[in-house]
């Protein structure tokens, strides 16, 4: 689509800073799209599932799928028709998943043969993980509001990593070789 991969590197750079600003200026559209990417997600595993169902052969299976299909799709339309109790949700899911990620982490930090240095990276990404978790489901509400600030915040570093890139990629010619290239060059 694009003639060089540094145009596309420096037009998804752009998309993703203009995202990023519109997430900071607008916590709560963020959130709310968040809330109807989920709903669209449940739908999708809803009709999934009802695929599914109408593949098997055996009754159990069907049951169980149909089940699972009319679960996904009472919880899209949950989702959409009481977004503010479902933000509330995601932002337990991720409290949960930041205190169980952390947990992993500092057991990680305590791993044999790991050096010092690693050790030490280890157990203050644990420790950092374990309080953003704390304070998510301490404040669930400001969480969801920090939740789509930190969106935004690595949306826009993100995206000005992949301009920058675009633009180191343009001066070297805006063409990188791949690895077959590489290996038949050495």
């Amino acid at each position: 689509m694009f003639k060089s991969s540094s145009v596309s590197l420096i037009l998804l750079g752009i998309l993703a800073v203009v995202v990023g600003i519109f997430a900071i200026a607008w916590p709560g559209v963020t959130i709310l799209a968040l809330v109807i990417l989920f709903a669209v997600y449940a739908f999708m595993l809803a009709g999934l599932q009802g695929a599914r169902a109408f593949s098997s052969r055996a009754a159990g299976p069907v049951f169980g799928h149909l089940l699972l299909g009319l679960i996904d799709l009472a919880a899209g339309v949950f989702a959409l028709a009481w977004p503010a109790p479902t933000a509330f949700v995601l932002v337990i899911v991720v409290a949960a998943w930041a205190l169980a990620g952390g947990a992993a982490e500092f057991f990680a930090g305590f791993q044999a043969g790991e050096s010092a240095g690693t050790r030490a990276l280890f157990i203050l990404s644990a420790l950092v993980s374990v309080a953003f978790g704390v304070l998510l489901f301490a404040r669930p509400g400001v969480g969801a509001v920090t939740l789509a600030l930190l969106f935004g915040l690595y949306t826009l570093i993100y995206g000005f990593s992949q301009i920058t890139a675009g633009i180191q990629l343009r001066h070297l010619g805006g063409h990188v070789k791949s690895l077959p290239e590489l290996r038949n060059a050495a």
